[in-house]
């Protein structure tokens, strides 16, 4: 029924479109046929005034003569027009108006999700009630930190501006991050976590408010990882790659344990690595990894092979870990790790199913986890 609904519609589109080519035509007769008649005219009062002997016969001669040679420019002219407009006006207009359907609809096809299951609107009931939960919980923290005579603490404004950002509501996060920064004990993660809602309130870009807002924040704790990962963001869009790439390697070398925060640097650090020609990267590299996965000693030894045993080594590396993702579903850092050797071996569409999934385990993670923009901007790019 959907796709039967899109052609009626697209229908109707092309129809509307192609409408007043009819009106146009019809409007170029009725203007001839005015300009012949205003002619004939002038020649029965070019006559009169003949007989009347207003002007001389050879001035009514030459009258005459220009007049019909007039209404003759007029009919010749007014056919060129219909038929230039004919001739290009209309094929591009009908055109235009049949291909931008088909080419929306194969776009659609091709970069949508015309298989995707509806969902019933009485299905979503659970999601929304607990949307209405959560809003409600919001407006009673908002009210008691507002009534507060104190101002409320650091904590709870930090708290509320958590859950702003999980509702969506963006702008009310940044307000709620500042007054939770702006009291007394702010800590460098209610700093990092005010970058990170500056930058999502503007389009990823990193403005002067959340480049102070960073720094702030690796002053309080230079170890940050979220901060540091914002600090790489903001070198790099100064167009400073190299510096970028140096700030986070130095904080994955000053790592002296696994932490998740890790995966996020590393493929950040290997987005940066790659226009500055720096060879890709591993937790690996920087510490014991209790995890299953590609060590150092493996990426050296697959350099050592030739190229289709080292794409048939790969590919075996990469079939180890999507089969040990199947028995461990909630495994945050293991999808990241395959959707990263998705992205890397060319494998777009997989690459773009780990990620969303791993998107889908966030849910419960810190708001300040650097993985989320990691995950954010690994979707935007792999759906273009």
């Amino acid at each position: 029924m959907i796709w039967l609904a899109i052609a009626v519609l697209s229908l109707l589109a092309v129809l509307f479109v192609l409408m007043p080519l009819f009106y146009r035509k019809k409007v170029e007769i009725s203007e001839n046929e005015i300009t012949s008649s205003v002619l004939l005219d002038q020649l029965s009062e070019l006559e009169r005034d003949k007989k009347s002997g207003l002007i001389s016969e050879n001035e009514a001669n030459a009258a005459t003569i220009e007049i019909k040679r007039r209404i003759v420019s007029s009919a010749h002219r007014s056919s060129k027009v219909q038929a230039a407009t004919s001739a290009n006006g209309t094929a591009a207009l009908a055109l235009c108006a049949l291909l931008v359907p088909a080419i929306a609809i194969g776009y659609y096809v091709l970069m949508g999700s015309p298989n995707l299951p509806g969902v019933a609107y009485a299905d979503r009931a659970g999601e929304r009630e607990e949307v209405q939960k959560i809003t409600a919980m919001t407006d009673q923290l908002l009210a008691k930190l507002e009534s507060d005579p104190n101002g409320g603490d650091s904590e709870g404004w930090q708290l509320l501006g958590r859950t702003y950002l999980r509702l969506g509501r963006v702008e009310e996060g940044v307000q709620a991050l500042e007054k939770a920064t702006s009291r007394e004990g702010s800590t460098s993660a209610a700093w990092s976590m005010l970058a990170e809602a500056l930058v999502r309130m503007d389009q990823g870009i990193i403005s002067p408010r959340s480049e102070q807002a960073i720094e702030k924040a690796l002053e309080l704790n230079p170890g940050n990882p979220a901060a540091t990962f914002y600090k790489a963001l903001a070198l790099s869009q100064a167009g400073r790659e190299r510096d970028a790439y140096q700030v986070v390697v130095a904080r994955l070398e000053a790592a002296e344990a696994f932490a998740p925060w890790m995966e996020s640097l590393v493929a950040q650090a290997n987005r940066l690595g790659k226009t500055i020609g720096q060879p890709p990267l591993t937790v690996s590299d920087f510490v014991e990894v209790g995890q299953p996965g590609p060590t150092a000693e493996d990426v050296a030894a697959a350099q050592e092979l030739s190229e289709e045993d080292r794409t048939q080594f790969i590919r075996s590396m990469v079939e180890r870990l999507a089969e040990r993702m199947k028995t461990e579903p909630d495994n945050l850092d293991g999808w990241l790790r395959l959707a990263n050797a998705y992205t890397v071996i060319g494998e777009r569409a997989e690459a773009l199913a780990a990620f969303k999934v791993a998107n889908v385990l966030l849910a419960d993670a810190a708001q300040d986890d650097p993985r989320r923009l990691t995950v954010e901007q690994a979707l935007a790019e792999l759906q273009q």
